[in-house]
């Protein structure tokens, strides 16, 4: 049988290093807030003739406008800017109309700072009472194993676990490529959240019922059997679940980009905590370590 438990300290180690460079990333990039929580203007346009995105931001840069600005894959243009009033917008069209010719709107939104700061605090609060139920949830449903406070505890980690490396992620990727973290993205934080606990269930379940089967004395052995029994099943769930998010990134497009990365690099990393973190620390607790 693969000595799993054994090698927990790596598995830390390797945890420990990921969630280092995390929070230096969101320390020293932070986030790019999205229009959800910054508040301003995205108007999409739609020319007669082709513009490019660099003529684009150009004359917009002219008219006083910066903003990241992308173009989607219909050929649409998504132009951020300042909260614009209905003047400011008919100008801006106007402008772009004399530059460029004809332009159809086809979309715009725009969010209220206020409401951009209550949709923080919501999504905040959000994902503050996912982890306490969850780790109320697990302690009830493991009640009859001695401390069951432990088990939701350690599902608990595993979540954060999974969450810093995902805000690590998108840290680095809004330094590099300007990605903004969006409602889309705090969907998927919470979709990574059922997820991951779904897995770490999965293993804390097969312990108990090897912990009433007594297969062995020794409580590393008996995670150790659990996790052997239970990796091909929760590996083969992963690997299929992405197949499906790689689908989702590769032909819907940009619309729920965020929502599949997030997805994908939750994925991977509540598949990881749920088999080589969460059970070793339960171990790891056990031996007073």
């Amino acid at each position: 049988m693969f000595d799993i438990v054994g090698k927990r300290l790596w598995f830390f180690l390797l945890s420990g290093l990921l969630i280092v460079i995390s929070i230096v990333a969101l320390v020293v990039f932070g986030l790019e807030p999205g229009i959800d929580f910054a508040s301003g203007s995205i108007t999409t346009l739609a020319f007669e003739q082709e513009v490019s995105l660099g003529e684009l931001e150009q004359e917009l840069a002219t008219l006083g406008y910066t903003g990241e600005d992308e173009q989607n894959p219909h050929g649409d243009f998504l132009i951020r800017t300042v909260r614009l009033t209905t003047s400011e917008k008919a100008q801006m069209k106007a402008s772009l109309t004399e530059k460029f010719g004809t332009l159809t709107e086809k979309a715009f939104e725009d969010v209220d700072p206020v409401i951009a700061g209550e949709t923080a605090r919501i999504a905040g609060i959000a994902v503050g009472v996912a982890a306490v139920g969850i780790l109320l949830y697990i302690t009830w449903a493991f009640h009859r194993m001695p401390r069951p406070f432990l088990y939701g505890f350690c599902a608990v980690v595993a979540l954060l676990h999974d969450v810093i490396l995902v805000l690590g992620v998108f840290s680095i990727l809004g330094a590099v490529m300007g990605w903004e973290i969006n409602l889309m993205f705090i969907t998927g934080v919470l979709a990574v959240i059922g997820y991951s606990v779904n897995n770490t269930v999965v293993v804390f379940d097969r312990i108990r019922e090897n912990l009433h089967r007594g297969i062995s004395a020794n409580f590393a052995v008996v995670v150790n059997s659990s996790l052997v029994e239970t990796l091909s099943r929760s590996l083969n769930t992963s690997l299929t679940t992405l197949f499906v998010i790689l689908a989702l990134m590769l032909f819907v497009g940009v619309s729920i980009q965020n929502f599949a990365v997030v997805l994908l690099v939750g994925i991977v990393a509540g598949t990881y905590s749920s088999l080589f973190i969460a059970p070793h620390l339960l171990v790891a607790w056990e031996k007073g370590r």
